[in-house]
């Protein structure tokens, strides 16, 4: 078995709306490495890292591809060419 590692960066914000916000920006600008799956980002609160709060839809698409609406959306997932 092929040992994976992950990589946790800290990055702050004022709340959890805003959290969200920065972190679909990181995701949009870390889609050109193939190492990053987008669709696993979460967000914590700085003193409750262990509650994560999910940024997209965690959803399989065909083709291996994740959801790319938010988490909690409403209607059919999608796979647009924009993440939200």
């Amino acid at each position: 078995m092929t040992e994976r590692w992950v990589i946790h960066l800290p990055v702050t914000a004022p709340d959890l709306s805003a959290a969200q916000r920065l972190a679909r920006v990181v995701a949009r600008w870390t889609r050109i490495l193939p190492q990053t799956d987008p669709g696993e980002l979460t967000v914590s609160a700085e003193d409750a890292q262990g509650v994560r709060h999910r940024v997209f839809c965690d959803l399989r698409m065909v083709g291996g591809r994740r959801c790319q609406l938010g988490a909690d959306h409403d209607g059919a997932c999608g796979n647009g060419s924009v993440l939200r």
